[in-house]
């Protein structure tokens, strides 16, 4: 995570305000893909990659935001906030504050700075850190709170409703929620959550193949398409299952032939996952890594070969950890079609790992990966930070 007194002083320095700090992290999930929108469970790690957001009132009437990152300034009116997504970097944020004024939260003038270290495209969630950092830092400003569950369903609606990208609660739930050194199992369904305890000698070791994504991109909407055709399928023979969450192997087998070919396969995928990510959280409460880094092998052939989310790149980066010192589990992770795999592996080997990880995939795909060992981190929070002008 970037300082955030840099992020204090530039902000200071643009707005002539000293601003209080929030930050938000990225996420990396261990297990569970896909499975989110069709009300089953996820098993996330928050990480130490964050965004961070400097914010502080202006009497002017306006919305004024600004990002390091990309060097501009977009400002608007508060009481006239546009309506739709432009198809910019702040529609990410402005879509939080135009939820919060619907939720009918009274938007006064401020001024938002945002920063941010989590790599885009990589499937690390870098859209629900600005998010939640936003919704955190103005919810601040206007003395309301929410608490993180509620929060995280506020941030995915300004995903889906006004951004335009059809996703899951994971992101923002595990950056609102998340714990220091711990996984988080989520039940999609009613938001309740387990916490498991990821042992102090594991490290993540998070490897982006530089193969860019999108999820609000054509591929993400077929499959989430196919998965409820699906469900629309077994729904038919069984009322009650309004989700894959509610179904089985068994519905497959019986029904299976009812479906389009893709269909069928999106829904083995995610039924078999759901059973996986539970036992995978099983597993690291009772220290069974062994267990869990095989539910892990399972899943990346699962998300490769029926959900078909993967990539050359992906899956070459999966085999290649799979032959190297420390490791105990290695899959694709986020939305798919590229972005970063997450590889547990034993903290002792984690630098020799990713050394050897990076240096065998160039030599493979002629590409230099980013590779990163990370570590757990807490959830959204506020940051003592002060700057002398």
């Amino acid at each position: 995570m970037h300082d955030p007194a840099i992020l204090s002083s530039l902000h200071l320095a643009r707005f002539k305000a000293e601003p209080v700090v929030f930050a938000a992290p990225g996420r990396v999930n261990l297990i569970g893909e896909h499975t989110d929108y069709a009300e089953g469970f996820v098993m996330p790690a928050a990480i130490d990659f964050a965004t961070l957001a400097a914010i502080s009132p202006r009497s002017d009437g306006k919305v004024v935001i600004y990002s390091e990152n990309y060097k501009e300034e977009r400002s608007f009116k508060a009481d006239a906030l546009p309506a739709a997504a432009q198809k910019h970097w702040s529609d990410y944020p402005l879509g939080v504050i135009t939820i919060l004024a619907g939720e009918g939260n009274s938007i006064p003038g401020l001024s938002l700075s945002l920063l941010g270290d989590v790599p885009l495209g990589s499937g690390l969630s870098s859209s629900a850190a600005v998010e939640v950092a936003t919704a955190l830092a103005v919810t601040s400003l206007i003395g309301v709170s929410y608490p993180g569950p509620r929060l995280a369903r506020l941030c995915q609606r300004a995903e889906n409703e006004f951004v335009g990208a059809n996703c899951g609660i994971m992101d923002q739930f595990i950056s609102a929620n998340g714990a220091e050194d711990h996984a988080l199992l989520l039940d999609c369904r009613d938001l309740s959550f387990r916490l498991a305890p990821i042992p102090a000698s594991v490290a993540l070791v998070i490897a982006n193949t530089m193969v860019k994504h999108s999820v609000a991109g054509g591929e993400y909407t077929s499959r989430r398409a196919e998965v409820e055709e699906a469900a629309a399928v077994i729904a038919r023979h069984r009322p009650e299952v309004r989700f894959l969450r509610d179904a089985t192997v068994d519905d497959l087998e019986k029904w299976g032939s009812e479906m389009s070919p893709n269909a069928l396969k999106r829904a083995r995928h995610v039924i078999t996952e759901n059973l996986r990510t539970v036992a995978a959280a099983e597993a690291l409460i009772h220290h069974d890594l062994a267990e869990l880094g095989r539910l892990m092998a399972e899943a990346h052939v699962s998300y490769s070969r029926d959900f078909e989310a993967s990539c050359v790149e992906a899956d070459t980066m999966v085999t290649l950890a799979q032959n190297l010192p420390g490791i105990i589990g290695a899959r694709l992770t986020g939305g798919g079609f590229g972005g970063c795999t997450v590889n547990l592996v034993e903290r002792a080997q984690a630098a020799e790992f990713a050394e050897a990880l990076g240096a065998s995939y160039a030599t493979e795909t002629g590409i230099v990966p980013q590779i990163h060992i990370c570590h757990a981190s807490a959830g959204a929070h506020k940051i003592a930070t002060s700057v002398t002008a």
